[in-house]
């Protein structure tokens, strides 16, 4: 026996849901969903691949400049923020609301990759080709395809999960880069 949103109302409510992402999304793949309790901004410079699921408290924050690509098979814990830009806070003089932002950097996460609960991705990470990262982690630079990285700071954790060659690598998130919408 389950608890929880998994009756007729819930899933009435995640098929309005992922309906509308497939019209607002820059790409929303099939087998995708976005989860009630999710939030995403600037989602026409959102890309989510296939089979992808956008967990409850998931945060998705990209911007006018900046992309979030998910390629496919992600997978992605509850909680999970993705954050393309930052504010600055250099001058210690001016309240740092008043500062606007810092860093602006797209946000990549590779073909199979596994996001634990509560993940924080920073602006310019690139989360490698089936890599995983821990639960609870705060990411602030880019995990090699392959790798466990853990902590905050994320560090590795582990050698190489297989070994890979640099060939069968994917892209850094440009296939879905202004693909053409809803093809």
């Amino acid at each position: 026996m389950r608890l929880g949103e998994d009756n007729f109302l819930f899933k009435f409510r995640l098929n309005r849901l992922n309906k509308k992402a497939r019209k607002i999304f820059e790409l929303f793949d099939t087998g995708s969903e976005f989860r009630p309790g999710a939030y995403a901004s600037f989602t026409e410079n959102i890309s989510v691949g296939k089979n992808v699921v956008i967990r409850p408290g998931s945060r998705l924050f990209a911007d006018t400049d900046t992309f979030i690509i998910i390629e496919d098979d992600v997978l992605m814990g509850h909680g999970v923020h993705l954050y393309t830009n930052n504010h600055a806070f250099s001058n210690p003089d001016i309240p740092i609301r008043l500062q606007g932002y810092g860093k602006r950097e797209n946000v990549v996460l590779e073909k199979g990759c596994w996001l634990g609960a509560n993940v924080i991705i920073l602006p310019g990470v690139i989360v490698g080709r089936n890599a995983v990262v821990g639960a609870g982690s705060v990411v602030t630079k880019s995990i090699p395809a392959n790798e466990v990285w853990a902590g905050n700071p994320a560090r590795r954790i582990n050698n190489a999960i297989q070994q890979e060659s640099s060939s069968n690598r994917s892209s850094t998130g440009q296939l879905y880069i202004k693909k053409q919408k809803h093809s």
